[in-house]
């Protein structure tokens, strides 16, 4: 006896088409505080180093687990044979580990917040083994430029820039229109499991934030 095959009835997602996009998209010039540029790419992009130096990007934040690259660009003095090679970058590079839909804890998207606003606060020592000092340009980026990164972005501008950006719907309206995202594909752009992870990061950063108000006792 044969089991019927209902893979027809089964409801799936439908895969948007792949529209082209530039490597990397200008998001939001002169940010208030640090008066720096955002940028948001994909992979392309991100392991273009003419393009980051043409666009004076020195900090570049990777979003995606599942992405790894290769930027260093001063490797260090007799590395073992059997190890991979290891170094500085041309930028000062930070990761933090998304899974573009579910999979990840509430908790990840506040971290990716707090560590693209933390990257543009650090200040490094002048000594030789930090070769990139100059404060620069940042550029966002996972695989495609059109999700994680997005709802990242989106995150930041929205708690960084609220009289600009009032809610994270205005911030990824934004953000879509300058990544040049095409209308047929922004119900995946960014992932909606993102975009719910970003609301619940807005609540627990005020919430956060009021407990330090309270504290100061202000």
């Amino acid at each position: 006896m044969t089991t019927p095959d209902n893979t027809s009835d089964r409801k799936q997602k439908p895969q948007a088409p792949r529209y082209p996009r530039p490597p990397i998209s200008l998001i939001e010039s002169n940010i208030p505080g640090w008066g720096i540029d955002v940028y948001i790419g994909g992979s392309t992009g991100v392991a273009d180093p003419l393009l980051l130096e043409k666009h004076n990007i020195k900090v570049v934040l990777n979003c995606a687990v599942n992405l790894d690259i290769n930027m260093v660009h001063y490797t260090e003095d007799n590395i073992p044979a059997h190890l991979h090679q290891y170094g500085s970058s041309q930028v000062r590079y930070y990761k933090v580990g998304l899974i573009d839909g579910p999979g990840n804890p509430d908790t990840l998207m506040l971290a990716a917040y707090y560590l693209m606003r933390s990257s543009l606060q650090q200040e490094l020592p002048v000594k030789p083994s930090y070769k990139v000092r100059e404060k620069g340009n940042i550029l966002v980026n996972c695989r495609g430029g059109r999700s994680r990164s997005v709802t990242v972005v989106a995150l930041f501008l929205h708690l960084e820039m609220p009289e600009r950006y009032p809610t994270l719907e205005a911030a990824i309206e934004h953000i879509r229109d300058k990544r040049e995202l095409h209308p047929d594909e922004w119900y995946e752009t960014p992932k909606p499991e993102l975009i719910h992870l970003a609301e619940r990061a807005v609540k627990m950063e005020k919430l956060l934030r009021e407990v330090d108000f309270d504290a100061d006792g202000e």
